[in-house]
């Protein structure tokens, strides 16, 4: 990671733009799949994965349907009678904590940099990580360490699709190459180096407070 800790000091990056799922918050994919299961839907990875999804998936995070049509629809595919509840518990069981080091290291990278968030996410994932923000830090203390958040389902695209991408570049006058794009998902990278982006992949083990020497 020296050749990004040379750039970073060199002020080589115009602005870092950071997934939010595995990157800053923690999840697992798992614990959605298994209460899913608990529920008696088999084989949820096969809808839903860190991977690939469903286009239902595909349609939620682009907010193209509302969040009724969602649970309807899961229920059509996977013929079940699940509830709204049970819908929504099993799907926002993916989402664990978000540790302070990592709002540390964004309040540092803030100083010299603009950060951006660019999530693939849907309206229920939303409230679920936006009250849990809410009571540990308050949201507004995380969204303000950003300059801009990109949120799918609000901007109807999604990641790995050039569009987003070319989206967040073009609104705010950022030059791909000298932007540094960090993400957990391999198609997303995929995507994000397509149009020229400086890309780092957050592997499972690795924290992204590993990748930056920052006092």
């Amino acid at each position: 990671m020296q050749h990004i800790f040379s750039k970073l000091k060199n002020k080589e990056f115009e602005a870092l733009i950071f997934d939010f799922g595995a990157v800053i918050i923690n999840i697992d994919y798992n614990l959605t799949k298994s209460v899913f299961e608990k529920y008696g839907i088999e084989n949820f990875d096969l809808l839903f994965s860190k991977a690939k999804q469903n286009n239902l998936f595909d349609n939620f995070e682009k907010g193209l349907i509302s969040n009724d049509k969602f649970r309807t629809e899961l229920r059509k595919i996977t013929q079940t009678n699940i509830s709204d509840f049970k819908i929504d518990r099993a799907w926002n069981s993916m989402i664990l904590d978000l540790p302070k080091e990592r709002l540390k290291l964004l309040e540092k990278l803030k100083r010299d940099f603009p950060l951006f968030l660019l999530s693939n996410t849907n309206r229920i994932h939303e409230k679920a990580f936006t009250t849990y923000i809410e009571r540990i830090y308050g949201w507004n203390n995380f969204s303000n360490l950003f300059q801009k958040i990109y949120f799918s389902h609000h901007i109807h695209m999604r990641k790995p699709d050039s569009e987003i991408f070319e989206l967040l570049l073009n609104e705010n006058n950022l030059r791909p190459e000298h932007t540094l794009f960090i993400d957990d998902s391999p198609q997303h990278i995929e995507g994000a180096q397509k149009v020229g982006l400086v890309t780092i992949h957050k592997t499972d083990n690795l924290d992204i407070c590993d990748l930056f020497s920052i006092k």
